[in-house]
């Protein structure tokens, strides 16, 4: 069992252990008994119960905030690490926005917006318990690491890539960890070490979509244009539902003159994020 415990989540958010208790058996987090029966939280759950406060400070009923939270946690984008999200409120409606998506808040009194890689930092100090706490319960496998590693990733880079490294030592071809680690590397500025990964996560798994997307993407920053357009069209290929493979595609092939293409693929990202 891993998590954050009440003690914790109550120093990061300043609300009381009672009131996390009790929203904790609401049923509305993911929230479950740790041993000897104290809750542990997720870092989604903290997002949520940091939402949860703003709304009862502004005097929202229970009710709504009950139903405000349902639909936040749906918005949560499932797959990617949180920290580059916002939360806001306008009006009734609880809003998630990043890099790819925009919304148009509504008009109301309820008005916040609140940074996750901002409550991030505050959790980050409790990261490397729950890391010690989950390799210490026993052997811990590759895809254990790998687990981990994504868990951590909005919290702790430090940690998620020690757990990405435990992964790859275990299992040195674990393609998931090298596209992570890699992706890892490239946000650090780092595009030799990032290319490096998702090669060696190709070489393992030549389907792996996100590999071959997140190779068009180092090597349009590297300068590769004709290259990363074949690696774009190759992850399509593998998966024709990646939008920001087709929104980078449409990009280049307009700057290439490909008019007709470019509108093709801006056409089908639009439908994609509309759906």
């Amino acid at each position: 069992m891993t998590g954050y415990t009440t003690r914790e989540v109550s120093e990061v958010l300043g609300i009381a252990p009672d009131e996390l208790r009790r929203w904790a058996r609401r049923g509305l987090l993911d929230a479950s008994k740790g041993p000897g029966g104290g809750w542990r939280f997720s870092f989604p759950d903290i997002i949520l119960l940091r939402a949860a406060e703003e709304l009862r400070a502004a005097g929202v009923p229970a009710r709504r905030i009950s139903r405000a939270l349902r639909g936040l946690a749906d918005q949560l984008p499932a797959g990617r690490p949180l920290s580059a999200v916002h939360i806001a409120a306008r009006g009734d409606e609880v809003l998630v926005r990043d890099a790819d998506t925009t919304w148009a808040p509504e008009t109301g009194q309820v008005a916040f917006d609140f940074s996750v890689g901002e409550l991030a930092t505050r959790v980050e100090p409790f990261a490397a318990r729950m890391a010690r706490e989950r390799e210490d319960a026993g052997r811990m496998a590759a895809d254990d690491w790998y687990d981990l590693g994504f868990d951590l990733e909005a919290v702790s880079l430090a940690e998620a890539q020690r757990a990405y490294s435990e992964a790859l030592r275990l299992r040195p071809g674990h393609p998931d960890a090298l596209v992570n680690l890699g992706r890892l590397r490239h946000e650090e500025g780092d595009l030799g070490a990032a290319e490096e990964h998702y090669r060696a996560a190709l070489r393992e798994d030549a389907r792996h979509a996100v590999a071959r997307f997140n190779l068009g993407v180092v090597l349009e920053d590297s300068g590769r244009t004709d290259p990363a357009i074949e690696a774009y069209r190759a992850a399509l290929a593998i998966d024709p539902d990646l939008p920001q493979a087709h929104f980078n595609l449409a990009r280049l092939l307009e700057q290439r003159g490909d008019v007709q293409g470019a509108v093709r693929h801006l056409a089908t990202y639009r439908r994609l994020r509309a759906g």
